[in-house]
């Protein structure tokens, strides 16, 4: 390699959201599950601690946990196991990986595509969703359990901003640290060691709390693409306030099947940053 060349990586990331990305908002499914309207818990239960200032997160779960409370503490570690287990995915969701795959092999048997998912919703439920063999790591808020097992506490919270840092990860290596990436993420790592550039992440989300990693990948030249359910694309940037520097590539539905709009943009992605890695690797001779 000289000089005048990018540094080399044979890998892609793929990185999702999880509610309303890959499956059914897990907060409303979880709270059909437990026979409540998820429109008048969110009115009632949720949207009053946000007008009293509470961080929307954390207004969520602390509902969400005083309600387990008030139910017994029917929300266990082995509730939300099985809740998982039992969520299916958005249409053509599990077979979207091979799909991925199969179009990088295509152009380049050498490109590595991984998968990796970033929430500020329940890990714990997508980590027992049939799709969770499909991604190298996930991260996400998590519950402490309390003696009688019910959900008692946020152990750990995955802000919007925060969704970036493990972007920073993900580029930079996820197993080059002991400490999830809570200060590696800030050490300068040189370009010719990074695990894979952030110009070779796409990063698929469908809401507010993308916004961050929708402006990080514009601004590193990475790929955003939006998708959106029950709006229109239209209502969909007018109701997040989105910016220039926070617009995605493309808005399409949130259907995954072989022929849909969604489908086509991920191939066209994968496919996109495949002939940009070999071209250089034409250029070092590989």
């Amino acid at each position: 390699m000289t000089l005048a060349t990018k540094p080399l990586s044979n890998r892609i990331a793929v990185v999702f959201d999880f509610d309303d990305t890959l499956v059914p908002d897990t907060v409303d499914s979880l709270l059909n599950s437990l026979g409540i309207s998820a429109l008048q818990f969110r009115r009632e239960r949720i949207q009053p601690l946000i007008d009293k200032g509470w961080d929307k997160i954390l207004a969520r779960f602390y509902a969400l946990i005083e309600e387990s409370q008030q139910q017994n503490n029917k929300i266990t570690q082995e509730y939300l196991a099985r809740f998982g287990q039992e969520l299916a995915p958005i249409d053509g969701v599990p077979s979207m990986f091979d799909r991925l795959h199969q179009s990088a092999y295509e152009l380049n048997p050498k490109v590595e595509v991984e998968f990796y998912l970033i929430t500020c919703g329940m890990v714990e439920i997508a980590r027992h969703n049939c799709i969770a063999p499909k991604f190298k790591a996930m991260w996400g808020c998590e519950f402490h359990y309390g003696k009688d097992g019910g959900i008692e506490f946020l152990k750990k919270i995955v802000t919007h901003t925060e969704k970036t840092r493990y972007l920073f990860q993900i580029a930079k290596g996820i197993n080059h640290n002991k400490d999830d990436g809570q200060m590696f993420v800030y050490r300068d790592v040189p370009q010719k060691e990074l695990h894979v550039p952030l110009t070779q992440v796409i990063y698929v989300g469908d809401g507010a709390s993308d916004i961050p990693c929708f402006s990080l990948l514009n601004q590193e030249r990475g790929v955003a693409i939006g998708v959106y359910k029950d709006s229109t694309p239209q209502e969909w940037g007018q109701e997040l306030s989105i910016t220039q520097s926070q617009q995605v590539v493309n808005l399409a539905t949130a259907d995954y099947s072989e022929n849909s709009e969604l489908m086509q943009s991920l191939k066209l992605a994968v496919e996109s940053i495949c002939k940009q890695i070999s071209l250089h690797q034409l250029s070092v001779g590989e």
